[in-house]
């Protein structure tokens, strides 16, 4: 509120209390400002649980070996699909996510690097140290290399 100096807050040669005074005190919240979003918070949830539990009384609940069965788009199920993956294809997608969510860091910098100015310079370049190290240690252990 950029209107509101701090002296019409207080002022002590005024008895009365200021125009600005008496509109914030107006703008502030109160509870019962929250109750309107309480009650459609309120009836959202019922509404799920009424839904799912109604579903769940009135469907079938016929269990057969097909109906339980994985359906792949209408191709035939071939052996299980439970086997083992290695580890280092977990990792590889974890420091990809890891380093591409680095990138997204870089947007605002860029947007707004002369308003920051040398601080803002020097808060990229820590950053990017950070995640240099980060990745330098990664390399070093051998995670990026599949075959060993």
């Amino acid at each position: 509120m950029k209107w509101i100096k701090k002296s019409h807050f207080f002022n002590p040669k005024r008895t009365k209390p200021s125009f600005a005074c008496i509109r914030f005190a107006k703008e502030m919240n109160t509870p019962n400002d929250y109750l309107p979003i309480l009650i459609q918070i309120g009836v959202a949830v019922g509404f799920v649980v009424l839904t799912l539990g109604i579903s769940h009384l009135l469907g079938p609940n016929r269990k057969t070996a097909k109906r339980e069965d994985n359906f792949e788009c209408g191709i035939e199920n071939q052996g299980n699909a439970r086997f083992p993956v290695s580890v280092k294809y977990f990792l590889s997608a974890i420091l990809f996510v890891l380093f591409d969510v680095e990138v997204i860091f870089f947007y605002p910098y860029a947007v707004n690097f002369k308003e920051m100015g040398w601080e803002g310079f020097g808060a990229v370049v820590a950053f990017v140290g950070f995640f240099l190290l980060g990745f330098i240690y990664v390399w070093k252990r051998g995670a990026l290399e599949w075959e060993k």
